[in-house]
C-alpha cells in the first residue's frame, strides 16, 4: 500500500496554511495508478488572500537590489542542486518521465534557469538607456500571477516564478493540480532560504476556479501561462477585465524539414527523438516531419529503426526511455489520435496502443506515414509519442506545409549546406528553429508565433516581460 503524502496545505504569506475549501484533489503516479498525494482543492477566497499578501510584500521586496534578490534565487539553487536525485524521483512519481532522463531534463534544465535568473537580478541594469533628455527605466511590473502545466512542471514554474522574483516581482502561483508535487518542494526551499513572506504565494486548485481568479484578480498586474491554446484564450478574455498584460506559451505542432541534400538517417534519428522526448508530452515537440515524396518510404523504415531504442516502461528503469503519459485522460486522447489516424487513411508504420504494460497510462512509439494536410493527426496538437511523416515535392512546398498550421512555437531544419539551412529556417513562422538537430539552449528566448503565444520566457527577453518601462525627462 502506498502511503499518500498529505500536501493539503496553500502556501500564504510565507506560511503553510489551510485552504478556504475543504475539498482535495488525488494526485496519481501515472505509472502504477496509484494515489500518491493529495493537494487542497483551493478557492477565488484563497486567491485572494494570496494577492494581497503579494501586493502588500512588492513595495520591500521591488526595493531591494537586484544583486540582494539574486542571493535568495543563489541559495535556491543550491539546495536545488543539493537535492537532484531526490528531485528526480520525485518528479517521475509526480509526471511519470524515466527517473534517469528526468535528473537532466525535468531538475537540470530549470536548475540552470534558476541560476541565470539569479546573475541577471544582480547584474541586469535597470537604468540603460537614454534617449535625448529622457532616461528610461525599467521597473517591476507588480504582482505577476503564474499558472503552469503539468508536462515540465518545475521548469515552466522556475521560468515564471525565477524570472518575475528575479525582477522585482512578487508572485502568486497556481500550479498544475496533476503533477503539483515537485513545485511543493520547491516552494519548501523558498521557504528554507528565508523569502520574505508574501513575495511567493502558492495556491492549489483547478484552472475554472483558482486560475481564473487569478487571471482576473484586480491585485494581479501581469498573468503569465503555460498550457493549452483553448485555456489560454480564455485566461486572456478574463485578464482583459482588468486591462493587464497577458504572457502566454501555448501549444504546437511544429514540424522538421529535412531537405533534399541532409543525411537523411541522420537527420529522421534525430528527428524521431525531438518528438518523442518526454514521451510526446512536449508543446515544441517535433510530430510532423516532412521529408521529399519520394522519400517517405525510406524515412519511415529509417524512423520505425530508430523507434525500437524508445523501451517503454516502469520509470524507475535504468532501460525505459518513454515513461507513461500524465494520466487517463491523455491516454484516452492519444489513443483516439492514434485511431483517428488510421480512419483518415494515414499508414501506422507503428502502432502504440499496445505496450505490453498491466498498469499505467502508457503508449508506444507510433510513427505514421503516407500523411496529408488535412488529416486531423497533421493538424491538432496530440500530446504523445505518434510522429507522421509527410511528404513534399520541393523547397518552397516544404516552407508552406509547414508554415500551414495555426501553430508556431518550432521548429527544425536539415540539410547538407548550411546556408541553405539557415534560409529556410528564418522563413518558418516559428519561434524557435533548430538547425541540423542544434542544442536546446536554455538561455534563449522561449515562445511562439500565431497562437502558440505572446512573449518570451527564459534568457534577458524572458526577464524583461516581468519589466515595465518608464520615461524620465531630465
Amino acid at each position: 500500500m502506498t502511503e499518500v503524502l498529505d500536501r493539503s496545505k496553500i502556501y500564504i504569506d510565507g506560511a503553510w496554511v489551510d485552504s478556504q475549501g475543504t475539498g482535495r484533489i488525488d494526485v496519481v503516479n501515472p505509472a502504477t495508478e496509484e494515489v500518491i498525494a493529495v493537494v487542497a482543492d483551493g478557492t477565488a477566497e484563497d486567491v485572494d488572500r494570496a494577492a494581497e499578501a503579494a501586493r502588500a510584500a512588492f513595495p520591500a521586496w521591488s526595493a531591494l537590489s537586484g544583486e540582494e534578490r539574486g542571493q535568495y534565487l543563489r541559495k535556491a539553487a543550491g539546495l536545488v542542486k543539493e537535492r537532484v536525485d531526490e528531485l528526480a524521483a520525485l518528479v517521475s512519481s509526480d509526471m511519470g518521465m524515466p527517473v534517469r532522463l528526468a535528473k537532466p531534463v525535468q531538475i537540470g534544465m530549470p536548475l540552470a534557469n534558476l541560476s541565470a535568473f539569479a546573475e541577471l537580478a544582480a547584474n541586469y541594469n535597470f537604468d540603460a538607456q537614454e534617449v535625448g533628455n529622457s532616461l528610461i527605466v525599467r521597473e517591476p511590473i507588480g504582482v505577476v500571477g503564474a499558472i503552469t502545466p503539468w508536462n515540465f512542471p518545475l521548469h515552466q514554474v522556475v521560468l515564471k516564478v525565477g524570472g518575475a522574483l528575479a525582477a522585482g516581482c512578487t508572485v502568486v502561483l497556481k500550479p498544475t493540480e496533476v503533477a503539483p508535487l515537485i513545485t511543493y518542494a520547491l516552494t519548501d526551499i523558498f521557504h528554507e532560504v528565508g523569502l520574505p513572506a508574501g513575495v511567493f504565494n502558492l495556491v492549489s486548485g483547478y484552472g475554472p476556479v483558482v486560475g481564473e481568479a487569478i487571471a482576473g484578480h484586480p491585485e494581479v498586474d501581469m498573468v503569465s501561462f503555460t498550457g493549452s491554446t483553448r485555456a489560454g484564450k480564455r485566461v486572456a478574455v478574463v485578464a482583459a477585465e482588468t486591462v493587464k498584460k497577458v504572457a502566454l506559451e501555448l501549444g504546437g505542432k511544429s514540424a522538421n524539414v529535412i531537405l533534399d541534400d541532409a543525411d537523411l538517417t541522420k537527420a529522421v534519428t534525430d528527428g524521431v527523438g525531438k518528438c518523442y522526448l518526454n514521451s510526446g508530452q512536449t508543446c515544441s515537440a517535433l510530430t510532423r516531419m516532412l521529408v521529399p515524396a519520394d522519400k517517405v518510404d525510406e524515412a519511415a523504415a529509417i524512423a520505425a529503426q530508430a523507434a525500437q531504442n524508445y523501451a517503454v516502461g516502469d520509470p524507475t528503469a535504468a532501460t525505459s526511455v518513454l515513461g507513461p503519459l500524465v494520466n487517463s485522460n491523455q491516454l484516452k486522447r492519444v489513443r483516439s489520435y492514434i485511431e483517428q489516424g488510421i480512419a483518415e487513411g494515414a499508414e501506422p508504420v507503428l502502432d502504440g496502443r499496445e505496450t505490453g504494460q498491466e498498469k499505467g497510462y502508457f503508449v508506444g512509439p507510433t510513427i505514421f506515414s503516407g500523411v496529408t494536410e488535412d488529416m486531423t493527426i497533421a493538424r491538432e496538437e496530440i500530446f504523445g509519442p505518434v510522429l507522421s511523416i509527410i511528404g513534399y515535392q520541393d523547397e518552397e512546398d516544404a516552407v508552406r506545409i509547414a508554415n500551414a498550421t495555426e501553430y508556431g512555437l518550432a521548429g527544425g531544419v536539415w540539410s547538407g549546406d548550411k546556408d541553405r539551412a539557415d534560409r529556410v529556417a528564418r522563413r518558418l513562422r516559428a519561434g524557435q528553429v533548430e538547425v541540423n538537430g542544434g542544442a536546446f539552449n536554455t538561455n534563449a528566448p522561449f515562445g511562439g508565433y500565431k497562437q502558440s503565444g505572446i512573449g518570451r520566457e527564459a534568457g534577458v527577453l524572458g526577464f524583461e516581460e516581468f519589466l515595465e518601462v518608464k520615461s524620465i525627462q531630465l
